[in-house]
């Protein structure tokens, strides 16, 4: 036997070679994922399924200014390289979709809301909340637009918003 065949017997053992590069990248990745973790309230922070020593690193990262703030967002990040962030990723990806759709939903609403004051027509918020009361919507549009028009704070358009965003909790 030579000495190349037993090199190659030990091909089942592969080396995977990183490059440091590669390294500084996943460290900048998990303090990017830090940062987020750290912008959070603490009542968002409680959906995310975290260890207690992340929780303490991030709530003193809160509590801290300038260049200390940046050395502990890069032992968080420290504290993320040893544990698994995937639940993590997961719990604020579905933090983020939720205000997403609370987002889409407000700008729904107030298209709705504008053209109600735009056309004094009630036609089409009745077809989406059925049980919209049809003489409210029409009194509130009425004001808003006599505010519109003489320049006066949009109350009655806030009120119609109001009003729009508790349809559609209710529905």
């Amino acid at each position: 036997m030579t000495p190349f065949e037993n090199e190659n017997s030990n091909d089942d053992e592969e080396i995977i070679y990183v490059s440091k590069s590669e390294i500084k990248r996943d460290a900048e990745v998990l303090k990017k994922l830090g940062v987020e973790l750290v912008q959070l309230s603490k009542l968002e922070r409680e959906k995310i399924p975290l260890d207690d020593s992340l929780v303490y690193a991030i709530e003193l990262a809160q509590k801290i200014k300038k260049e200390g703030y940046r050395r502990q967002i890069q032992y968080i990040g420290k504290l993320l390289r040893s544990r698994d962030i995937d639940p993590i990723k997961q719990a604020l990806d579905k933090l983020k979709n939720r205000h997403n759709q609370q987002v889409v939903q407000f700008h729904k609403i107030e298209k709705l809301r504008d053209q109600l004051i735009e056309t004094g027509n009630a036609e089409a918020i009745l077809a989406i909340y059925p049980t919209a009361d049809r003489q409210q919507l029409r009194n509130l549009a009425r004001l808003a637009k006599k505010e519109l028009d003489e320049n006066k704070p949009t109350k009655s358009a806030k009120q119609i918003f109001q009003y729009l965003k508790q349809l559609s909790e209710t529905e």
